[in-house]
Parts: structure tokens; sequence; C-alpha cells
């Protein structure tokens, strides 16, 4: 179940309106509608809200119980998924040197081998970053992801990124878990879509304070 569907089963678990969501946020009805619809997530800030208010915590709020679909359990191998996220482990997350020479001008690189597969991190800029990952298997690119960032002030903790980024999961593939916390830290971490296609969110916050943000989407190549 994705965030959208749930979002929307606990609304109507509770007899609510979208209006009356929409009241108790103090937002829009059209931004409850979005959500629903699948085509904007909501901030930290309602998402804790939300949680509140229908008595579950953030994890099972957005926790995907269905990332990679059914099409693709039986179409992509396994040990792809997991070959993926041992290479987000031991690269950025595992803070791996990057190349001494790249690709492109200015550009940091990562790669992880591993049989047949190869795993290939490619980014621009520090503060402000944009990159591209791509999965190879016998040198034939299978499935890419898209992303690009903002560092938002000088509270953020490059080192608090990686070690979320080095919780990702089989089940989310993507970037990390869907909540991780460490002290005043906390990451979280929305995707709508599966394996094959999909977009998604990434925060982290200091207390209340949104300090860094990311968006990214891909799927697989054909």
């Amino acid at each position: 179940m994705m965030l959208k569907e749930r979002i929307q089963k606990l609304r109507k678990e509770k007899n609510m309106s979208q209006e009356r969501l929409a009241d108790i946020l103090g937002i829009s009805r059209q931004a409850v509608t979005k959500w629903e619809n699948g085509e904007s997530l909501p901030d930290i800030d309602n998402l804790i809200k939300i949680s509140n208010i229908f008595s579950t915590s953030l994890d099972k709020l957005l926790k995907d119980e269905s990332c990679v679909s059914n099409y693709e359990k039986s179409s992509i191998d396994e040990d792809i998924i997991s070959f993926l996220c041992e290479a987000k482990k031991n690269t950025y997350a595992g803070s791996m040197s990057k190349l001494s020479n790249s690709s492109r001008p200015n550009s940091v690189d990562l790669i992880y081998n591993k049989g047949p597969y190869k795993y290939y991190d490619s980014y621009f800029g520090g503060e402000r970053f944009i990159g591209e990952e791509v999965l190879f298997k016998n040198e034939i690119p299978i499935w890419a992801m898209n992303y690009s960032g903002i560092e938002i002030n000088d509270r953020f903790s490059s080192n608090f990124l990686k070690e979320a980024l080095s919780k990702v999961e089989v089940s989310k593939p993507f970037r990390g878990p869907s909540v991780y916390k460490n002290g005043d830290y906390i990451y979280v971490c929305q995707v709508d879509g599966d394996f094959s296609y999909f977009k998604g969110k990434e925060e982290i916050y200091l207390e209340t304070e949104k300090v860094y943000q990311c968006y990214f989407h891909g799927g697989i190549i054909k």
C-alpha cells in the first residue's frame, strides 16, 4: 500500500472528509486531494500531524508494503536488488573514495562491481547537487535513478545522511528507510511507485527545522 492509499484509507476509516482533514491540518482541500492522487507528498510537519490524528506511527504511515510489484518480483532477479543495496552501502554511504579520473569535468564518480553487475553513481556539486545512479548487468544498463538536492543550512550533517542511506532496505531499494532517527536528527523518505517506475523525496530535520531535501525518480530501463 502506497502513502496516498494509506492516507485515504485512514481518513475513510474515521468517516472524515477531505475538507475536514484539510481544516484540521490548516491546509486546502486541494492539497489533500493531491496527496491522495499521488500528485504531491506531505511534508514532515503534516506527516507528524497525520500520524497523530489517526493514532499511527510515522514508520507505519510511510512504510510501503509493495515497493516491488508482483510483476517485477517475477521478472527481476532478486540478486539485482540485493546487489543494488550492497552497492549503495559501499559507495557514497560507505564514504568510498571517488575515482581519480572522472567521466565528465568536475563530476564525482563512484563505481561498485560484483560478478555480472556494475553500479555507477555520478554527481555534480556539493551543497546543491544533481546526479544519476545506473545499474548494469553484463555492461547493459537495466535500472537508473536521477536525483537532485540541497543542503538548506549549515546545520545539515552529511555523516547523518550517509548513516541513513546505509540503512537502505531490499524492500525499498531507492535511498534510505521510511524513517530513521539518531539524536535530534530525523530522516524521512517517501516513495510513490515501485522498482519499475517511481518518484520520491527524502528530507532531514534537526528537531523541527528542515536542513536538507532531495527529490529522485527512475525505474527499469528497457
